[in-house]
């Protein structure tokens, strides 16, 4: 990987040559003309090893530069971004914005953030942890991890491929109004995709863990085997007739729900009115047991950030509280197209917390006693103007509490609003490899269409 990054000291010295970049173009949009600038300058540097078979199928080495910049001269906006540092790219990128606010529409909302919402604290997050580690190294991972999943059942017939993903960002974000911040943060992955076969034909699954830090790593055999272990499973997967049925959504799907209430409490959907979520703060969403938090400092946390990407400071907060919308999800533009103050969300929410029982997997599997088990999802069939929510599915059967067989080509139908009031539990098996942490969710019932 490249040393900019991967060694620590160097990592500030390339800081320190973005930093003045950024200060330069500030300086530069004020004499222009711009009555408040916004900058942003990102440096990406990876490393992306895949094997399949045995052999070595690819491996990618990535450097990427960006500048992203937004200008307003008085209320008219004009932006323009660049994947090249170069001084006259930069110079380019300022012309560019400068002549779009120029002539582009007032809007009384747009501006930067509100002063007094700005982060000039930023605690160490412990998201820095570059890996040190050669490609023949990350190769002998991958290689390790597919043979694993391989020898797991002689029914695992081919590999779509195991990967190795090292990543390191630097980043330096600046405005007119005194916001200053210099960030690092690392990102590593490792993937397994499988296929299995027997007589009623061929299924296709995968597994994968993503940390801040190489050290939280499984070992990737046990990577390997899970991902076998759930292709073998889904073998000899039956279709349903339609029914109406309790339905067990892994956490893995499960954090799909938490997203659509996000989206529709977000500003942007609020303000156009296109949300069945639209006059809800205070009310209630979900059963009164349904709390969910926002933790944006959690230590290594997937999604964790002292500020968002307008520099207003990030803090922990509740979204649901005791079941009802305590706040909606806002960045500075739509929360003044609402009469309201931005929540430090531009950009998205940093970690989700989602506040669990004490039943785990398979206790759940014996309250629902007879229903459905969804671990994955197809299409986009969720329209937040009306909460309607359709999408494919497969899964298992579940009867007298036990898995009965697995499922595949079916529909699950309902309406958020539905969904979300009639949740009877959710489980304490946490998946924390996403920025929504949640465990499995028990709907008390869906229409499930099938054969």
């Amino acid at each position: 990987m490249d040393q900019a990054i991967t060694n620590r000291d160097d990592s500030q010295i390339e800081l320190d040559r973005i930093s003045e970049i950024a200060e330069d173009v500030l300086r530069r949009c004020r004499t222009q003309g711009a009555s408040e600038v916004d900058v942003g300058i990102g440096v990406d540097v990876g490393l992306n090893v895949s094997v399949r078979l045995g052999e070595v199928e690819s491996i990618e080495h990535n450097r990427d530069r960006g500048l992203s910049l937004t200008v307003y001269f008085g209320k008219r906006k004009g932006s323009a971004s660049t994947a090249d540092l170069s001084p006259d790219s930069i110079d380019k990128t300022i012309e560019h914005a400068c002549a779009i606010a120029r002539y582009t529409e007032e809007d009384p909302c747009n501006g930067l953030a509100d002063a007094d919402l700005l982060a000039h604290e930023f605690a160490d997050l412990d998201l820095w942890h570059p890996w040190d580690i050669t490609t023949e190294e990350a190769t002998e991972l991958a290689l390790r991890c597919e043979q694993a999943g391989r020898d797991f059942d002689p029914r695992i017939s081919n590999s779509e491929g195991a990967t190795v993903q090292i990543g390191s960002s630097l980043a330096v974000g600046a405005t007119s109004h005194g916001f200053f911040s210099r960030e690092r943060d690392t990102r590593h992955m490792i993937s397994l995709a499988l296929l299995a076969e027997d007589e009623a034909g061929m299924q296709r699954d995968y597994w994968y863990e993503s940390v801040r830090s190489a050290e939280d790593f499984p070992d990737v055999a046990a990577i390997g085997r899970t991902a076998a272990e759930r292709t073998v499973a889904r073998l000899g997967a039956r279709k349903l007739g339609t029914r109406q049925c309790p339905v067990l959504f892994t956490p893995q799907v499960a954090r799909s729900l938490i997203g659509h209430l996000v989206s529709a409490v977000s500003g942007g959907a609020l303000y156009r009115k296109a949300s069945f979520l639209v006059d809800h703060l205070g009310k209630p969403v979900f059963p009164d047991f349904v709390q969910i938090v926002e933790r944006p400092r959690i230590r290594r946390g997937q999604a964790s950030a002292n500020f968002d990407s307008e520099g207003v400071a990030t803090q922990d907060s509740d979204l649901i509280s005791n079941g009802r919308l305590a706040r909606y999800v806002l960045g500075s533009y739509s929360a003044r197209k609402l009469g309201l103050r931005s929540t430090g969300n531009a950009g998205g929410v940093h970690n989700l917390i989602v506040t669990t029982g004490e039943e785990d997997f398979a206790t759940l599997l014996k309250r629902m006693g007879t229903g459905l088990v969804v671990n994955e999802l197809m299409g986009q069939g969720v329209s937040l103007l009306t909460g309607d929510y359709s999408r494919g599915a497969s899964g298992f059967w579940v009867e007298n509490g036990e898995i009965a067989h697995p499922v595949e080509e079916i529909t699950i139908a309902s309406n958020l609003r539905e969904m979300f009031a009639n949740i009877v539990a959710i489980g304490s098996d946490v998946d924390r490899r996403s920025h929504v942490q949640t465990g499995s969710i028990l709907l008390e019932r869906l229409t499930v269409a099938g054969a």
